[in-house]
């Protein structure tokens, strides 16, 4: 398949470097003009679209991904597929959407889940909204990069999927980092609460596989000094997205927008910049009880 990459970051060069090992003809373009294995550079991203059967984006937010569109959708060939895998807002999705399927063009939202690694192991799970046959047409690629694709609906459910799951993967990372520093004050010993924890009513996925605790459960970016596995930063972008939908549906989500509240303050105010989301825990170690201790 002749495709066409956009975005070859630190997601989407991994991922543009298997589609071509597995044989596709790919061409990409980054304004940082990275070389990628097997990828043959564009000098501009219309060019990259060109003749392309899939055009698959990875940026950074909805403005470029606005941008990128408007510039690509023209160079497509009719009956091409415009597949953004960036996490963006619900809203962009679904206009870039609106603009391609006008120009002739099939469309999904595809963002992932499973972070530099996945991309890296072609292991990402693709959450994707648009029309059944676009799905049929992208679905072997997504084989190769991720192990796993769900079509969640129309334009835009990949979107309302991926910022409904990192809204609860904020908040239960917040209440586990809660409960080891309460652990921690209680005199109860951190391994003895994960033992405890991890087998009862209590786990998740921030507590079973990514705990934020040194040296308990399996290995996390905790064991690593907290450097980021995913980003405190990533974090805050997919909550803020998370409350931007929220405003725009009318759904009250009061657990989302005070997670939102914690991570903009460690984020912005505090040292979370750089560090993974589960350093929340040393951060809330470190306070005491009181006004203005959230």
């Amino acid at each position: 398949m002749k495709i066409g990459f956009i975005g070859l970051g630190n997601m989407g060069g991994p991922m543009a470097r298997n589609l071509a090992a597995a044989g596709h003809q790919v061409a990409g373009f980054d304004l940082a003009a990275p070389v990628i294995e097997g990828v043959t550079p564009a000098a501009t991203a219309a060019e990259a679209a060109a003749g392309a059967e899939v055009i698959i984006t990875m940026l950074p937010n909805g403005q470029i991904l606005r941008a990128v569109a408007a510039e690509v959708i023209p160079a497509m060939a009719p009956g091409a597929v415009f597949c953004d895998c960036s996490t963006v807002d619900v809203d962009s999705a679904r206009a870039v959407a609106e603009q391609a399927v006008a120009a002739g063009l099939g469309a999904l939202d595809a963002p992932v889940s499973g972070g530099v690694g996945g991309a890296a192991a072609g292991t990402l799970t693709f959450m994707v909204g648009g029309s059944d046959a676009a799905f049929a047409t992208v679905s072997p690629l997504f084989d190769i990069m991720g192990q796993k694709a769900v079509h969640c609906g129309e334009s835009g459910a990949g979107q309302a999927a991926k910022i409904c799951n990192n809204m609860i993967l904020g908040v239960t990372m917040i209440a586990t980092c809660e409960a080891f520093a309460l652990a921690d004050k209680l005199g109860l010993d951190r391994q003895k609460m994960f033992d405890v924890v991890s087998t009862s009513s209590g786990y998740s996925w921030s507590l079973n596989a990514y705990c934020p605790a040194p040296g308990v459960g399996p290995t996390s970016p905790a064991d690593n000094d907290y450097k980021p596995g995913f980003a405190a930063e990533l974090m805050l972008k997919d909550l803020r997205l998370s409350q931007q939908a929220a405003e725009s549906a009318d759904a009250d989500t009061p657990m989302g927008q005070l997670a939102t509240a914690l991570y903009t303050a460690f984020v912005e105010d505090e040292d979370g910049r750089g560090r993974d989301f589960s350093a929340m825990l040393p951060r809330l170690s470190a306070r005491g009880r009181g006004p203005g201790s959230a």
